[in-house]
C-alpha cells in the first residue's frame, strides 16, 4: 500500500557498462517561458538492474526506492521494449 506513492518513470537505457546498474535517460518536454517553444530536457538516473536484463537502447520503467548506493535511487521494474 505504501508503494503506490513511489514515482514510476519511463526512460531509455543509455549505458549498461556497470554490473547490476544501468543509466536511464528520462525525457520530459518543457515550454520555454518567453518564446513558448517546446524543449526536450533529460534527467539521468542510475537504476538497479540486479539480473543484468536491461541493455543499452531498451525502453524501461523505473521505480523510486530507498538509497541502494551513493548514486542509485531507482530500480528497473520492467523492460517495455527490448533491443535484443
Amino acid at each position: 500500500m505504501d508503494r503506490a506513492r513511489r514515482k514510476v518513470l519511463r526512460g531509455k537505457v543509455k549505458s549498461d557498462k556497470m554490473n547490476k546498474t544501468v543509466v536511464v535517460h528520462i525525457e520530459r518536454l518543457k515550454t520555454h517561458p518567453l518564446y513558448g517553444k517546446v524543449i526536450k530536457r533529460f534527467t539521468r538516473v542510475y537504476a538497479d538492474n540486479p539480473d543484468n536484463l536491461a541493455h543499452m537502447g531498451d525502453e524501461v520503467e523505473v521505480m523510486e526506492t530507498r538509497p541502494l548506493s551513493r548514486l542509485k535511487r531507482f530500480r528497473v521494474v520492467k523492460i517495455l521494449q527490448g533491443t535484443k
